[in-house]
C-alpha cells in the first residue's frame, strides 16, 4: 500500500486524492443573495442530508486553493443565513457546470448558465425552475475548518420548506431515482448519473470563462431544438467564432459525402445538426456554433 500523510503531496494533488476516492458525490446548487439582494448560484459537490429531525443540509464552499479566497456564495450566507439547494439532474448538469465558472462577483450565474430563477416563499435567494427539487434553507451554523487554501466552511442549513416536482414522483408517490436522474461529481471531469451511462465527462470551466448562455441568440434559445445541456455546452465556449471562421467551416464539411450540399440545407436543418454535433463526444461545440452562425447569418 502507498502511505500518504497531508502535507506529503502539494494541497491541489492531496484534493484531488480526496476527491477520486470519496465518490460519487451529490451536487447541492446553492442559491444565494448579497445584502443588496443581488442573486448568485453555485454549485458544491462537498454536500449531503445529515439529519431527517430537524431536517439538515451541510455543504461545504472550500478556500481557494491557488490564493486563498472565499466564494460569494460564502460571504451571503454569512451575511443573510439563507439558501436555496436545488439539486442536479442529467438534464440541466451541463448547465450547472456553466454556474461553477468564476465570474466576478456581481455577475448573475442564473442569467450566464440559463436557469430561471423562481422567487421563494419564505427566504430571499431565488429557486432554480429547472430543478425538480428544492429546498428552502436558514443557515444554524458556518464552521470553518481552517484558515488555509483548500480550507472548508461547513454551512448548516435547516430546510423550511420543499418544492417537489410531481413528475419525478413513481405511483407510490415517492421519489422515482430513475425520473430523477440525479448526477454526482467524481474526480477530475468525471461525473455519474442514477440511470442510463453512468460515467460521463465535462470539461470544468476553471482557467477560462464560458461566455454564457445569455449570449446565445434570442432566435436559438427560443427555437426548441436545443435542450438546456445543449445551452449550456454552448455557453461554455470561451469566444464565439466569428462568422468567417463559420463558412470556412461548412465549406470543409461539404467535402464529407454526407454534406455534400449544407449550402442548400435550412435553417432548421442546420439548427438541428449542430444539435446533432453536441449530442456527438466527438465534435466540439465550436463545432455546433459555427453551424448556428452560419444558419443565421448567411
Amino acid at each position: 500500500m502507498i502511505k500518504i500523510k497531508p502535507g506529503d503531496i502539494p494541497v491541489p494533488r492531496f484534493q484531488g486524492l480526496l476527491q477520486h476516492a470519496v465518490a460519487p458525490r451529490p451536487i447541492a446548487l446553492a442559491s444565494t443573495v448579497d445584502a443588496q439582494g443581488n442573486p448568485n448560484l453555485s454549485p458544491f459537490s462537498f454536500f449531503n442530508v445529515f439529519s431527517a429531525n430537524p431536517p439538515i443540509l451541510v455543504f461545504s464552499p472550500a478556500r481557494r486553493v491557488r490564493n486563498n479566497t472565499t466564494k460569494d456564495t460564502l460571504e451571503n450566507v454569512k451575511v443573510t443565513k439563507e439558501v436555496v439547494i436545488n439539486v442536479v439532474t442529467y438534464a440541466m448538469v451541463q448547465q450547472t457546470s456553466l454556474a461553477s465558472s468564476e465570474y466576478p462577483t456581481g455577475v448573475n450565474e442564473f442569467v450566464k448558465a440559463g436557469f430561471t430563477p423562481v422567487e421563494s416563499e419564505l427566504v430571499k435567494p431565488f429557486r432554480v425552475k429547472e430543478s425538480p427539487v428544492q429546498f428552502e434553507c436558514v443557515v444554524n451554523d458556518i464552521i470553518a475548518l481552517g484558515h488555509q487554501g483548500g480550507a472548508g466552511h461547513l454551512v448548516i442549513s435547516e430546510v423550511k420548506l420543499v418544492h417537489l416536482s410531481p413528475d419525478i414522483l413513481g405511483p407510490d408517490g415517492l421519489i422515482d431515482q430513475h425520473k430523477i436522474d440525479l448526477v454526482a461529481r467524481l474526480g477530475r471531469n468525471w461525473y455519474s448519473r442514477n440511470s442510463g451511462e453512468a460515467l460521463f465527462e465535462i470539461e470544468k470551466p476553471l482557467e477560462k470563462l464560458g461566455v454564457g448562455v445569455d449570449s446565445i441568440p434570442e432566435e436559438v434559445k427560443k427555437s426548441g431544438i436545443f435542450s438546456g445541456n445543449d445551452l449550456g455546452r454552448l455557453g461554455n465556449v470561451e469566444v464565439i467564432p466569428t462568422l468567417e471562421e463559420a463558412k470556412l467551416f461548412v465549406q470543409t464539411l461539404r467535402k464529407d459525402t454526407a454534406y455534400r450540399e449544407i449550402e442548400q440545407f435550412s435553417k432548421q436543418e442546420l439548427m438541428q445538426l449542430a444539435r446533432d454535433f453536441l449530442a456527438d463526444q466527438d465534435s466540439s461545440a465550436k463545432d455546433a456554433w459555427m453551424l448556428i452562425l452560419y444558419a443565421l447569418n448567411r
